[in-house]
């Protein structure tokens, strides 16, 4: 449900401290690197030099005329050809803090060839902030980004009107807005399922208002500032770690055989204590686990394989328990034949593996997908080789309605089968979002074709309002 931003209750009370990964994403032009910019510079994480260098580039280029100014852009758009172009290009990664919580902001171009590097931006967040020019409205490729966000599950969207200075900050503008807004976000589904608010904030990201502190030229918006909501909402990893059944892909078998790094030895570690020490290393990606918890290996081809956790490893101390997303080795009481791509998982809650993958796509390369194509399908540790069965369809955007197609095109969102050479314990993104992620790789040059997500097998009941 949309609705103008409001912020929790207990704000004063139960702030959040973990860190919180956001990305911004909308049309050309719709501001999205000067809200960064914006962001950065009134919340004091920009270097004096840095600033200084920025001034002097807007100066040279005649930014804002007579009255001077900053280019706030610049702080973020770093390759040549951006500030060429006044465009951006690739996904500019900033990191800052607030007294409150650290940032990691992931700024992502508007045009839609390079709608990929969205997807990329936007894959990892807690948080997606995108821009609507007040001048413009809701575009084709606003529509295109919220489906998007409504396929990655992002868990909260922030739809934030830029550029209502000028509009006269005109209410009647932003509601107009706002309930176009919420016509989409009904279509999609969005604050129903996967989304779990989808919020509305009028911004001037060259002015400041309503970026970090609340306006006074908006008195007919009574919610709170960008950088309040962004704040004050709980990160993906709070919402997921003990809701969702534990998953822990393995990423390296540790079997030192008495043979320790010098530097430990040197620390005092006892190698005979180590000589038959058996750990499987990686990040815990879904749910937590404590020591005694029953688990199941699984391993492609073979049957679930079920044992205790006797030990967690982290940093050279020894945990009860660990959660996601905390990177940990874990021993087990079996010494089963466990090696990198393998999945450990808590015991009775994974279905059985499957060779047949049904998928939602966001085709990101200019080869477009068919039928019979040979592709590399990277699942969490483990790649193998599949063959495309069937293209069932792509989105239109202007109906949000699955129509026919026999291929995908650069930037498509569509359905697919596809026939897995190994099988692989697949999950439905909307239940496991990460271990129901997966990348289509091209077997020639290594390239990423699509970003894809799990779907239930056609026979399985599926939630009806996954329309996409």
């Amino acid at each position: 449900m949309t609705t103008e931003a409001v912020l929790p209750a207990d704000l004063g009370t139960a702030l959040p401290t973990t860190l919180f990964r956001f990305a911004t994403a909308g049309s050309v032009d719709d501001g999205k690197s000067t809200l960064v910019g914006r962001l950065l510079h009134d919340s004091k994480a920009i270097l004096a030099d840095q600033l200084d260098a920025v001034a002097r580039t807007s100066a040279d280029r005649g930014f804002g005329g007579d009255k001077g100014g900053i280019d706030l852009a610049l702080l973020t758009d770093g390759l040549r050809a951006e500030r060429e172009q006044g465009i951006t290009i690739d996904v500019a990664y900033r990191y800052f803090a607030t007294d409150r919580r650290s940032f990691i902001l992931a700024d992502c171009p508007g045009h839609v060839q390079y709608t990929k590097n969205t997807v990329t931006g936007a894959s990892t967040a807690d948080a997606v902030v995108v821009l609507i020019d007040a001048r413009k409205g809701v575009l084709e490729q606003t529509r295109r980004h919220l489906s998007v966000l409504q396929l990655l599950r992002v868990a909260h969207v922030i739809v934030a009107v830029n550029k209502i200075d000028l509009v006269d900050f005109s209410e009647s503008v932003f509601r107009e807005i706002e309930a176009d807004v919420q016509q989409v976000g009904r279509e999609l589904g969005l604050g129903s399922d996967g989304i779990s608010d989808l919020l509305v904030i009028p911004v001037s990201a060259l002015d400041g208002d309503n970026v970090v502190e609340r306006s006074e030229r908006t008195p007919w918006y009574s919610g709170p500032a960008l950088l309040e909501v962004l704040e004050t909402l709980p990160a993906a990893d709070e919402l997921e770690s003990h809701l969702e059944s534990f998953r822990f892909p393995v990423q390296l078998v540790i079997r030192p055989q008495g043979a320790l790094a010098p530097d430990a030895v040197a620390a005092g570690l006892d190698v005979e204590a180590y000589r038959d020490y058996r750990a499987y290393a990686g990040q815990i990606t879904e749910g937590s686990v404590k020591v005694g918890d029953q688990v199941s290996v699984l391993t492609p081809g073979q049957d679930p394989r079920t044992t205790t956790v006797v030990g967690i490893d982290f940093a050279g101390a020894s945990l009860e328990e660990a959660a996601a997303p905390q990177s940990v080795a874990i021993r087990l009481a079996e010494e089963f034949d466990v090696a990198r791509g393998d999945t450990i998982a808590a015991a009775g809650t994974v279905r059985e593996a499957s060779a047949d993958l049904y998928a939602s796509l966001c085709w990101l390369s200019p080869k477009p997908l068919r039928e019979g194509a040979k592709v590399l399908v990277k699942h969490g540790t483990r790649t193998v080789q599949a063959l495309v069965r069937n293209v069932n369809g792509k989105l239109d955007l202007s109906t949000f309605k699955l129509e026919q197609a026999s291929a995908l095109e650069l930037n498509d969102i569509g359905h697919a089968q596809l026939r897995l050479a190994a099988p692989l314990p697949l999950e439905n993104y909307l239940h496991h979002r990460r271990t129901g992620a997966f990348l289509l790789i091209d077997p020639l040059d290594g390239n990423t074709l699509a970003a894809g997500l799990v779907k239930d097998h056609p026979g399985d009941h599926e939630d009806e309002r996954y329309s996409i």
